[in-house]
Protein backbone atom coordinates (compact mmCIF):
# COMPACT_ATOMS: atom_id res chain seq x y z
CA UNK A 1 0.00 0.00 0.00
CA UNK A 2 2.68 2.40 0.87
CA UNK A 3 4.37 1.53 -2.55
CA UNK A 4 1.45 2.55 -4.45
CA UNK A 5 1.14 5.83 -2.36
CA UNK A 6 4.50 7.02 -3.31
CA UNK A 7 4.45 5.64 -6.99
CA UNK A 8 1.62 8.10 -8.11
CA UNK A 9 3.68 10.68 -6.16
CA UNK A 10 7.29 10.10 -7.98
CA UNK A 11 4.96 10.37 -11.64
CA UNK A 12 3.49 13.60 -10.11
CA UNK A 13 6.68 15.23 -9.56
CA UNK A 14 8.31 13.39 -12.66
CA UNK A 15 5.49 15.08 -14.79
CA UNK A 16 5.71 18.92 -13.03
CA UNK A 17 9.70 18.89 -13.22
CA UNK A 18 9.09 17.81 -17.01
CA UNK A 19 6.68 20.32 -17.96
CA UNK A 20 8.87 23.28 -15.58
CA UNK A 21 11.96 22.46 -17.53
CA UNK A 22 10.22 22.53 -20.59
CA UNK A 23 8.59 26.24 -20.38
CA UNK A 24 11.91 27.43 -18.33
CA UNK A 25 13.70 26.33 -22.26
CA UNK A 26 10.80 27.67 -23.78
CA UNK A 27 11.00 30.99 -21.65
CA UNK A 28 14.39 31.57 -22.18
CA UNK A 29 14.46 31.03 -25.96
CA UNK A 30 11.45 33.62 -26.42
CA UNK A 31 13.76 35.80 -24.41
CA UNK A 32 16.85 35.21 -27.01
CA UNK A 33 14.78 35.42 -29.80
CA UNK A 34 12.82 39.33 -29.50
CA UNK A 35 16.21 40.62 -28.14
CA UNK A 36 17.90 43.16 -30.40
CA UNK A 37 20.95 44.92 -29.82
CA UNK A 38 19.72 48.70 -30.23
CA UNK A 39 17.55 48.01 -27.62
CA UNK A 40 20.32 48.25 -24.95
CA UNK A 41 20.62 51.56 -23.64
CA UNK A 42 24.28 51.51 -25.19
CA UNK A 43 24.62 49.32 -28.11
CA UNK A 44 28.03 51.55 -28.86
CA UNK A 45 29.54 49.66 -26.13
CA UNK A 46 29.16 46.58 -27.86
CA UNK A 47 31.39 47.18 -31.14
CA UNK A 48 35.00 45.69 -30.50
CA UNK A 49 37.94 45.30 -33.67
CA UNK A 50 35.84 41.77 -34.29
CA UNK A 51 33.07 43.07 -34.86
CA UNK A 52 33.99 46.72 -36.85
CA UNK A 53 33.60 46.45 -40.64
CA UNK A 54 36.25 49.39 -41.93
CA UNK A 55 37.69 52.56 -41.17
CA UNK A 56 37.60 56.00 -42.43
CA UNK A 57 40.55 55.20 -44.41
CA UNK A 58 39.23 51.49 -45.78
CA UNK A 59 35.98 51.01 -46.57
CA UNK A 60 33.90 48.37 -45.51
CA UNK A 61 32.32 45.96 -48.10
CA UNK A 62 29.00 44.41 -47.25
CA UNK A 63 27.46 41.84 -49.37
CA UNK A 64 23.94 40.53 -49.47
CA UNK A 65 22.95 37.92 -50.76
CA UNK A 66 19.59 35.96 -51.14
CA UNK A 67 19.43 31.85 -49.78
CA UNK A 68 16.07 29.63 -49.98
CA UNK A 69 14.30 31.37 -46.86
CA UNK A 70 15.81 34.93 -46.59
CA UNK A 71 18.07 38.02 -47.63
CA UNK A 72 21.43 37.54 -45.67
CA UNK A 73 23.39 40.52 -45.32
CA UNK A 74 27.27 39.88 -44.45
CA UNK A 75 30.02 42.26 -43.61
CA UNK A 76 33.56 42.30 -44.67
CA UNK A 77 34.84 41.17 -41.52
CA UNK A 78 36.69 38.09 -40.66
CA UNK A 79 34.59 35.33 -39.39
CA UNK A 80 31.43 37.36 -40.21
CA UNK A 81 28.09 35.48 -40.36
CA UNK A 82 25.22 36.54 -41.66
CA UNK A 83 22.79 39.11 -40.63
CA UNK A 84 25.23 39.10 -37.56
CA UNK A 85 25.38 42.63 -35.64
CA UNK A 86 28.14 45.22 -36.73
CA UNK A 87 29.24 48.40 -36.69
CA UNK A 88 30.84 51.11 -39.01
CA UNK A 89 32.82 54.34 -37.70
CA UNK A 90 31.37 57.42 -39.14
CA UNK A 91 32.79 58.53 -42.54
CA UNK A 92 33.75 55.45 -43.47
CA UNK A 93 32.65 54.18 -47.20
CA UNK A 94 30.58 51.53 -47.48
CA UNK A 95 30.41 49.85 -50.24
CA UNK A 96 26.95 47.53 -50.68
CA UNK A 97 27.25 44.72 -53.04
CA UNK A 98 25.99 41.45 -54.34
CA UNK A 99 28.30 38.28 -54.60
CA UNK A 100 25.68 36.50 -56.43
CA UNK A 101 25.80 37.83 -60.22
CA UNK A 102 22.47 37.08 -60.82
CA UNK A 103 20.63 38.56 -57.70
CA UNK A 104 19.18 42.13 -56.62
CA UNK A 105 18.78 43.56 -53.01
CA UNK A 106 17.25 46.27 -51.65
CA UNK A 107 18.66 47.74 -47.94
CA UNK A 108 15.60 50.08 -46.62
CA UNK A 109 16.24 52.35 -43.12
CA UNK A 110 13.46 53.84 -43.30
CA UNK A 111 13.39 57.51 -42.61
CA UNK A 112 16.15 57.01 -40.38
CA UNK A 113 18.91 56.59 -42.34
CA UNK A 114 22.44 56.74 -41.18
CA UNK A 115 23.89 57.47 -44.86
CA UNK A 116 22.77 60.23 -47.35
CA UNK A 117 20.13 60.69 -48.95
CA UNK A 118 17.77 58.18 -46.70
CA UNK A 119 16.32 56.52 -49.69
CA UNK A 120 16.54 52.38 -50.09
CA UNK A 121 19.89 50.99 -51.06
CA UNK A 122 18.82 49.20 -54.31
CA UNK A 123 22.23 46.92 -56.10
CA UNK A 124 23.15 43.44 -57.25
CA UNK A 125 25.58 41.41 -58.59
CA UNK A 126 26.67 43.80 -61.33
CA UNK A 127 25.78 47.22 -59.65
CA UNK A 128 27.80 47.90 -56.15
CA UNK A 129 26.04 51.21 -54.53
CA UNK A 130 28.74 53.16 -52.42
CA UNK A 131 27.69 55.18 -49.71
CA UNK A 132 29.20 56.93 -46.73
CA UNK A 133 28.13 56.48 -43.01
CA UNK A 134 27.42 59.87 -41.72
CA UNK A 135 24.91 60.04 -38.58
CA UNK A 136 26.24 58.29 -35.54
CA UNK A 137 23.60 55.82 -33.80
CA UNK A 138 22.15 52.31 -33.96
CA UNK A 139 19.78 51.08 -36.73
CA UNK A 140 18.19 48.08 -37.75
CA UNK A 141 17.07 47.55 -41.05
CA UNK A 142 15.29 45.97 -43.63
CA UNK A 143 17.59 43.51 -46.22
CA UNK A 144 15.68 41.71 -48.92
CA UNK A 145 16.97 39.75 -52.11
CA UNK A 146 16.03 38.71 -55.07
CA UNK A 147 17.02 36.57 -58.13
CA UNK A 148 16.31 38.31 -61.90
CA UNK A 149 14.06 35.73 -64.29
CA UNK A 150 12.25 34.36 -61.50
CA UNK A 151 7.97 34.65 -61.06
CA UNK A 152 8.74 33.99 -56.98
CA UNK A 153 12.50 35.26 -56.48
CA UNK A 154 12.02 37.76 -53.76
CA UNK A 155 13.74 36.15 -50.62
CA UNK A 156 12.14 36.56 -47.29
CA UNK A 157 13.57 39.54 -45.83
CA UNK A 158 15.99 40.26 -42.93
CA UNK A 159 16.22 42.46 -39.93
CA UNK A 160 19.79 42.75 -39.24
CA UNK A 161 21.39 45.63 -37.13
CA UNK A 162 24.23 47.99 -37.36
CA UNK A 163 25.55 51.02 -35.26
CA UNK A 164 27.71 53.67 -36.76
CA UNK A 165 30.34 54.75 -34.31
CA UNK A 166 31.00 58.73 -33.88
Amino acid sequence: MIIKLHQPFNIWNTWLLSCAVVLSCATVQAQKKGKYVCDESQPESMCNAANTCGSPSSPCTIDVTRSATSANVKPGIPNAKDNQFFCIKAGTTVVWKSSNQNNGFMVSFGTDSPFDPDTPIMGGGKKQVTKTASTPGCYKYDAGAFRSGTVHGMSGRSKPELVILP
